[in-house]
């Protein structure tokens, strides 16, 4: 036993352990507040009058604070376990993460604001604001992934001070939209099977519609995404150059490019291509099982999907976690951009202690607010409704 914890309390194995946590807590954030936001984007489309609109927002309306958690637990955890990668995100993603921070402001607003007043027209603003602040940061949070498969132009002096090279406009090349196109259709295909799954009627039947032509789209573009991996110039490690024991100095290594080096990983571990597999048959049975008209199970399919695309770019990377494009030895990796040891083994107990905590009780909620939201309830009780 002493012997196992010393190899759990090891610095190379608390760094693997904390990426795969890493991953845990994004895709605990896009099966989530995924939904939330596919929600948002489909709002204007399934909804075709006020009641229908303020019945769509209620199917999300109880929930959607409390999944937006993950994406604050997302945040913390690289920011306390990766700093580097948390302040070169922050310098070269930051014009697209303060407008994707700005439509997600627009949510808790329009929750809040929009049945406040009975206009249409205040009304309307404020569905649109939440169409905004559910399609644009979907759309970005894939943009943002693509960008990293191609690598952000960012560099470290001796110091560790790191330089960005980049522009807002520059991440929005063809793969990095085919990347957004990829996450804007997929969280609206798991949030059009919510719908499905928790509405009646014709707004039942329009969200079965959107969710089964989201599956579509996603099946389509994540194929053409896998096929232009094997193309772009990916980045490996050069044997021998890096300690996963060793200090985290993202300097310590070399690294090289070279076309469809991103698919390394599935040779060396073939099990990986698991989760290519998921993501498409994920989407493949939604589209099915929407159309059966069993969204319950439509619903996992979807998660399932959702969890395939983010572990198919966590593994196609691993061990990178943010390439650079302009200097590829600066590239932060999960074994040289870390705090320090002390630091992730306070953190990993913590962890261990809270994790179940917390998903204990987000399925207890989601246990309790099953259910389907109808007109009919909140006209019975509108002042309790968003």
């Amino acid at each position: 036993m002493a012997g196992f914890i010393h190899f759990l309390m090891s610095y190379e194995t608390l760094r693997v352990i904390w990426w795969l946590l890493l991953g845990v807590l994004l895709i605990g954030f896009a099966v989530t507040d995924g939904y939330d936001l596919g929600v948002g984007a489909l709002l204007p489309f399934v909804a075709r009058n006020d009641e229908e609109r303020r019945t769509v927002i209620n199917v999300i309306g109880p929930t959607w604070e409390g999944n937006q958690v993950w994406l604050i637990l997302g945040g913390g955890a690289i920011f306390a376990a990766y700093p580097p990668v948390y302040a070169t995100a922050f310098s070269g993603f930051f014009i697209a993460l303060i407008l994707t921070l700005f439509a997600l402001i627009l949510r808790p607003v329009g929750f809040d604001y929009r049945s406040k007043v009975e206009h249409p027209t205040w009304r309307a603003f404020w569905d649109w604001a939440l169409f905004v602040g559910g399609a644009v940061p979907a759309l970005v949070f894939g943009v943002a992934f693509g960008n990293l498969l191609l690598g952000v132009p960012f560099t470290f002096d001796q110091d560790l001070r790191m330089t960005y090279g980049g522009t807002f406009f520059g991440l929005l090349n063809p793969f990095g939209l085919l990347a957004g196109v990829v996450s804007l259709s997929m969280l609206v295909m798991h949030g059009g099977v919510l719908l499905q799954l928790r509405t009646e009627g014709e707004i039942q039947a329009r969200a079965g519609r959107f969710a089964r032509l989201a599956a579509l789209v996603m099946i389509g573009t994540f194929a053409v995404a896998g096929l232009a991996v094997a193309f772009i110039h990916g980045y490996r490690v050069v044997p021998g150059s890096l300690d996963p024991s060793g200090p985290s100095n993202p300097l310590h290594k070399h690294v090289t490019t070279a076309a469809g080096a991103w698919l390394a990983n599935y040779g060396r571990f073939p099990w990986m291509v698991a989760a290519p597999a998921l993501a498409l048959g994920g989407a493949a049975l939604t589209w099915r099982l929407s159309g059966l008209n069993r969204p319950g199970w439509g619903f996992i399919a979807s998660a399932l999907a959702v969890a395939g695309v983010i572990l198919t770019a966590g593994f196609s990377m691993f061990p990178f976690l943010i390439p650079s494009s302009s200097h590829p030895d600066a590239s932060l990796t999960a074994w040289d951009a870390t705090s320090s040891l002390l630091t992730l083994q306070w953190m990993f107990w913590v962890t261990l202690i809270l994790l179940p905590v917390v998903l204990t009780y987000t399925g207890w909620v989601f246990s309790k607010l099953r259910g389907t939201v109808s007109a009919e309830q909140i006209r019975r009780d509108s002042g309790n409704y968003y």
